[in-house]
């Protein structure tokens, strides 16, 4: 078995594995922190002072466990907010210096292969039907990836619930009807370019990934707190998506605040989230989506094998 550290660091959150990897991946430490990096990059085209500050500040607690666990190999990935900033050099000086390692500031495509690794490592046991289409929405971009036993086609566009929020829904507690089609069209437009080069009709199995994702899946399930266990590998129909974004997208935010099994940092970004697996499922016809826990952090310490 090898130690390793993955570090994924995405629009809305720096996420850390500390995993021991043979035959198969064994959790030594998984940590989530909500810092939206991404903070108004989607206007100014840069990464804010204060995001990057909040950004080191959970990456230096992040290199203490690294330390403290022995991890013999570490690999931090960037994304869609770092890919879009113009000043990421900063951003790559300060993670060199925490951690010794520069970080990769990844393509769309390169985000997109990690994340169909990380998602399929344990479908097995389900026996889905394939190809699968693997989803995986972001805070600044949602990935979309269809394959089997590996990568056939990936497409990235800059449809996340960070982006999509600070562009259509920005101060609006709940978005009005004019703002929500609005929204629609957007992602709708997105969603017409990804069929010109993945093949979404052919997938069999929709796959979808990250806290959007598994958000909706708690509040679609009825849980009153957050249980990865029984959100990982559920199958949640169109029908309660459908319900569970229109609930969302009508709900303020102090009224998702009050949900048990809601994260803080999702808050104002979540109803965004909710419709872009909405509008993937309508648009593409799926009737159900298997929710997976696993995802671009876990292709990343995967990598590291």
């Amino acid at each position: 078995m090898t130690r390793v550290a993955a570090i994924d660091c995405g629009t809305n959150s720096v996420r850390l594995l500390i995993a021991d990897i043979g035959e198969e991946l064994r959790d030594v430490e998984r940590e989530m922190r909500i810092v939206r990096l991404g903070q108004g990059v989607d206007e100014t085209g840069e990464l804010a002072p204060e995001a990057l500050e909040r950004t080191f500040k959970e990456m230096r607690a992040y290199a203490e466990l690294i330390e403290r666990h022995g991890a013999e190999r570490v690999r931090v990935v960037a994304t869609s907010a770092t890919r879009d900033a113009r000043n990421r050099a900063d951003f790559v000086a300060g993670v060199d210096e925490i951690f010794g390692v520069k970080p990769e500031v990844v393509t769309g495509e390169e985000e997109a292969q990690l994340s169909f690794t990380g998602a399929t490592k344990d479908l097995v046991a389900l026996r889905p039907l394939r190809p699968y289409l693997v989803v995986d929405i972001g805070g600044g971009s949602t990935e979309f990836v269809v394959g089997g036993s590996g990568v056939e086609a990936a497409r990235s566009m800059d449809i996340g619930c960070v982006r999509m929020t600070e562009r259509h829904f920005k101060g609006a507690n709940p978005p009005s009807p004019e703002l929500i089609s609005n929204a629609v069209a957007d992602i709708d437009a997105a969603l017409r370019e990804v069929r010109r080069s993945v093949p979404v009709a052919d997938a069999r199995t929709l796959v979808g990934l990250a806290g959007s994702v598994t958000t909706v899946a708690a509040m679609s399930m009825g849980l009153e707190t957050y249980d990865s266990e029984r959100i990982h590998l559920s199958r949640i129909t169109a029908a309660q998506v459908h319900e569970t974004t229109r609930r969302l997208l009508h709900m303020t935010h102090e009224e998702r605040a009050a949900l048990g099994f809601m994260h803080p940092g999702r808050v104002d970004v979540i109803g965004a989230g909710a419709l872009i697996l909405d509008r993937i499922m309508r648009e593409y016809g799926f009737g159900a989506v298997v929710v997976s826990e696993h995802d671009i952090l876990d292709g990343i310490a995967w990598s590291l094998a």
